[in-house]
């Protein structure tokens, strides 16, 4: 019997697959388990077109990372930090100060989880960041830090 995976099954394969399976195992496990749905022609009429609107979906969010890169090619953002009598940074900058400056300064929402830091910002200078924004298209970002 051909049975459509509606969930990833560990000895079969992953969610969406068309798999060959004896016909007790897909009547007293995986049909009534809801792991998968036999494979009659509407299913996998149904499955073809469920892949193409993924395939669809994903184009589209790639194209919106990449417009959204370009957008942010030559944009910066201004971070004040305290500093002491010598120049002296008192703690660093994290990834949620400067997403709240991206989102004053330039009104942009950034998830914060989205930007990269190498190593804390502890010093005053112009520094890149690098925001994944998508898993093929990564931003770069010059963060100025400035003392107070």
């Amino acid at each position: 019997m051909e049975i459509i995976l509606l969930q990833d099954v560990k000895t079969l394969g992953k969610k969406g697959e068309l798999v060959k399976v004896n016909d007790g195992y897909a009547r007293n496990y995986i049909l009534p388990k809801k792991l998968g749905i036999e494979a009659t022609a509407k299913n996998k009429n149904d499955l073809k077109l469920q892949k193409q609107n993924e395939e669809r979906l994903a184009a589209k969010q790639l194209a919106d990372a990449q417009a959204f890169a370009e957008g942010l090619k030559d944009k910066s953002v201004t971070v004040k930090i305290k500093t002491g009598k010598d120049g002296k940074v008192f703690g660093s900058v994290s990834t949620k100060e400067i997403a709240q400056a991206v989102k004053d300064q330039l009104g942009l929402e950034i998830d914060k989880k989205k930007l990269v830091l190498d190593e804390p910002i502890k010093a005053c200078g112009i520094f890149p960041v690098v925001l994944k924004l998508h898993a093929k298209v990564a931003a770069e970002l010059k963060v100025k830090v400035e003392g107070e």
